[in-house]
């Protein structure tokens, strides 16, 4: 059955394999966010992975061979039982985060956190934590298979809180993944 699967890449080679997933008929997801980099002469906007060292793809794990063998594929996340499968709602989060227009970032995985529902505009029914960072509110979705996430900048008013914890909140939707990767069997 096919899943979306994290992909670990050599360095700057995520848009290689990103070609190469699709020249392969795969699907592929390499979320991208826009920074200016300054030179000693100039000032520029360069698009980044929001994922560094990582590309999602969308095949069949018990067919990963071909995956593997890819230019710039290190091995694709899991633990010792086999490739662990990124939870599709987390994935759709970070996808529609990065098609909404609005301003995104990298951000780290957090530990705790009000767990916030959007409730209007271009991100509305989008899951995530609620920051406030120097009077901005953002939301932030995480990924956390790749203990990663991004931040996005939006209203205070257009989200509504859902009231759950964080640790529920990832042992829940993560299919019970703790930091190391391995399976949660009891939360304390």
């Amino acid at each position: 059955m096919k899943q979306w699967y994290a992909l670990r890449v050599r360095s700057n080679f995520e848009k290689v394999v990103q070609s190469s997933l699709r020249h392969h008929g795969l699907e592929e997801f390499l979320p991208t966010y826009w920074r200016k980099s300054r030179w000693s002469d100039r000032v520029k906007v360069i698009q980044y992975p929001l994922f560094p060292g990582y590309v999602f793809g969308h095949f069949d794990a018990a067919n990963r061979l071909p995956v593997l063998q890819m230019p710039g594929v290190v091995h694709i996340l899991g633990n010792s039982d086999g490739p662990i499968a990124v939870a599709e709602g987390e994935l759709n989060g970070i996808r529609l985060a990065v098609q909404s227009g609005l301003p995104v970032e990298p951000w780290p995985l957090l530990a705790a956190g009000d767990i916030v529902i959007v409730k209007e505009g271009a991100l509305a029914g989008l899951e995530g934590v609620m920051m406030r960072i120097k009077d901005q509110t953002r939301i932030v979705v995480s990924l956390t298979l790749l203990q990663r996430s991004v931040a996005v900048e939006l209203n205070r008013d257009s989200v509504k809180p859902i009231g759950h914890s964080i640790l529920t909140y990832v042992a829940t939707t993560a299919g019970k993944i703790n930091r190391s990767g391995s399976t949660v069997t009891s939360l304390r």
